[in-house]
């Protein structure tokens, strides 16, 4: 077992408010909708299904996928805030915690905020493409954070390389920099995504929506952050 469970945040100048509200918002919506992951109809009603997306209209199973009330794109947003059960919930909210604080107090709360919601976004629509184009099962839901985290990691390991990352591996704490912890996980992803290659029943784990949202969260950092990056940039040259 490797997880993180903190970092060095002694550098950070503002509260995470809106990291705080995004952890917050999840927990509510697993509890009070979800019914801590019973509500079947809610959860298969509001999570992205690529067919669905692809078509613009509902599709009905006898398997769950039933009518969902709003317009099915927008569930490439609300499977953000959805998730399988509470390991799930669990492991997206600590990698959220340990490093969203400082991507936010990089970017400032609403570039944050945006930042986080389009790469999620754009982590669903990763997903919806690869399992077209790989002929997978187009009616299986994807929900969770993690598209969006794996944007706030690639943000991380880009702002902060070199920033002491402490892990929990089996029965030690160890400090590394972010780029190893950060690397290690994308290339789990990877190997897991490559495994998934060609199989029509792939599902479980939606790892084109980790590697899309990593990928756009590279991408995109340099918009979001570009008032510190230039910040960074001047402090050196003095």
């Amino acid at each position: 077992m490797v997880l993180p469970i903190g970092d060095d945040n002694r550098d950070r100048k503002t509260t995470p408010v809106v990291n705080y509200l995004l952890i917050a918002l999840n927990i509510f919506v697993f509890i009070y909708w979800q019914n801590w992951g019973h509500n079947d109809q809610f959860t298969y009603s509001y999570s992205t299904v690529p067919g669905e997306i692809l078509t613009g209209k509902d599709i009905v199973t006898r398997t769950g996928l039933g009518v969902t009330p709003i317009p099915v794109y927008l569930t490439l947003f609300t499977s953000m805030f959805m998730h399988g059960g509470l390991l799930h919930l669990g492991g997206n909210m600590l990698f959220l915690y340990v490093f969203g604080d400082n991507v936010e107090d990089a970017m400032g709360h609403i570039k944050y905020l945006i930042f986080y919601l389009l790469c999620g976004l754009l982590a669903g629509l990763s997903h919806v493409f690869v399992t077209f184009f790989l002929g997978q099962n187009l009616l299986i839901p994807s929900l969770g954070a993690s598209g969006a985290i794996s944007a706030v990691l690639a943000a991380y390991v880009l702002l902060f390389p070199g920033k002491r990352v402490h892990l929990w591996i089996f029965l030690f704490i160890v400090p590394v920099p972010a780029f190893i912890a950060v690397g290690v996980w994308f290339a789990f992803q990877v190997i897991n995504g490559l495994g998934m290659l060609g199989r029509a029943d792939a599902g479980g784990v939606a790892y084109a929506a980790h590697i899309g949202g990593f990928i756009f969260g590279l991408l995109l950092t340099g918009i979001f952050a570009k008032d510190y990056l230039s910040r960074r940039r001047t402090y050196k040259r003095r």
